[in-house]
């Protein structure tokens, strides 16, 4: 009977997710579109300080990015000090000596503040974690001025059965919430346990799908991949995380880089840099900052795109936008150039469309029944097309 009853429960949260996403959400007006912004772990690991911060503070608000809509400035693991006698949570005194001015900084630049912290006693690092000051540590946020808190696992197992992974996560997002202070909840648990069809029940705004991404293109195309067929739990106020950019560090090219940006705009994913911003090329800020790219991850419509035609080492991914038109990626996987015919009746396309490409920002014109366009190796096109 139990068994039978969870399996009930969880037919009937899959149709209702499909069906109410906005208001599966429970503060959809943190998240109504994809967040974006930087996360300090990909390129600096636990080697971060207040130095540091705001240094990339500054370089987000002053190059570009903060006009382009990155808005978060995340601080991962490697800040963490200890919980003093009374239980309150502070941060490493030689390396982060004031958190509130930290934050009152970033806030001057007319940009957000994130955290990191994990449910169980220490973070993946071995450092302090929230385990047990749940509500302190909610509180302190609040009073330092965090606005986006993202809560990984990282030892959770260590005090909670695999049943209260949820419990755990509930705990934290109410006690966020009952600061007052509106604060960006970003589940980080691996994808473990299905966490799409329950991570906006406890609270959560964006919830990671996968494990950690690493800067080479078989990590990021597979992590890109893996969202196929979980469109139907994002939306407005809740989206799927499959982890952050590695655009600008180094061990891909840019038409790589290209790739991973066309299809977590097409996944409606939230973009989180994580380069070094202050010593990033032009060619790293132009693909970050493209608006036309970044109009499709940000569409109003919220939804998120699937792959619709895959064959071999290529494959298609659409994805309908607000006013109409359908966002088409175009993505080689192969280790050579490929052409791809773009077939419209085969994607439930008009018989004739206009055209755009992203990328280059420039109209290709009017096509009839297909278009065939060359995909280098590794890469992507991303065009808009339209009746």
């Amino acid at each position: 009977m139990k068994t039978e009853l969870r399996v009930c429960f969880s037919a009937l949260l899959v149709i209702f997710v499909a069906a109410t996403p906005a208001v599966f959400a429970q503060t959809p007006e943190l998240a109504r579109t994809p967040p974006m912004g930087w996360n300090s772990w990909n390129c600096f690991r636990l080697n971060i300080s207040d130095a540091i911060i705001r240094a990339e503070a500054e370089a987000m608000a002053t190059n570009g990015m903060k006009a382009a809509g990155y808005e978060f400035v995340v601080i991962d693991g490697g800040w963490e000090g200890f919980h003093d006698t009374n239980g309150i949570f502070h941060s490493d005194p030689n390396r982060f000596p004031d958190m509130k001015a930290l934050c009152d900084y970033i806030h001057g630049l007319g940009l957000k503040v994130g955290i990191h912290t994990s449910p169980g006693p220490k973070t993946c690092a071995g450092h302090e974690a929230s385990y047990g000051h749940e509500k302190q540590d909610a509180e302190t946020f609040a009073r330092w001025g965090i606005d986006f808190v993202k809560y990984d696992w990282c030892s959770g197992d260590e005090v909670y059965k695999p049943d209260e992974m949820q419990t755990a996560y509930k705990k934290m997002s109410d006690d966020l919430k009952a600061t007052g202070r509106p604060i960006f909840f970003s589940l980080c648990q691996y994808g473990m346990q299905n966490v799409w069809q329950w991570g906006a029940l406890v609270g959560g705004q964006m919830w990671r799908t996968t494990g950690d991404i690493s800067d080479n293109y078989n990590s990021v195309i597979l992590h890109g991949l893996e969202q196929n067929g979980l469109e139907k739990y994002a939306g407005p106020g809740h989206w799927n995380d499959p982890d952050m950019l590695e655009i600008g560090n180094g061990k891909m090219n840019d038409e790589e880089y290209h790739s991973q940006m066309t299809l977590w705009c097409l996944l409606a994913a939230p973009l989180f840099a994580g380069n070094d911003l202050t010593k990033m090329s032009p060619a790293t800020l132009k693909i970050l900052t493209n608006p036309e790219v970044i109009a499709i991850d940000q569409d109003a419509a919220g939804v998120q795109g699937h792959c619709a035609w895959p064959e071999g080492p290529t494959e298609i991914w659409t994805k309908p936008l607000a006013d109409g038109s359908t966002a088409l990626g175009l993505f080689n996987l192969d280790a050579h150039a490929m052409t791809i015919i773009v077939n419209f009746k085969s994607l439930g396309l008009p018989e004739t469309v206009q055209a755009r490409d992203l990328w280059l920002r420039k109209d290709l014109g009017t096509f009839q029944h297909r278009l065939t366009v060359s995909v280098p190796r590794h890469g992507s096109v991303l065009l808009k097309v339209k009746k």
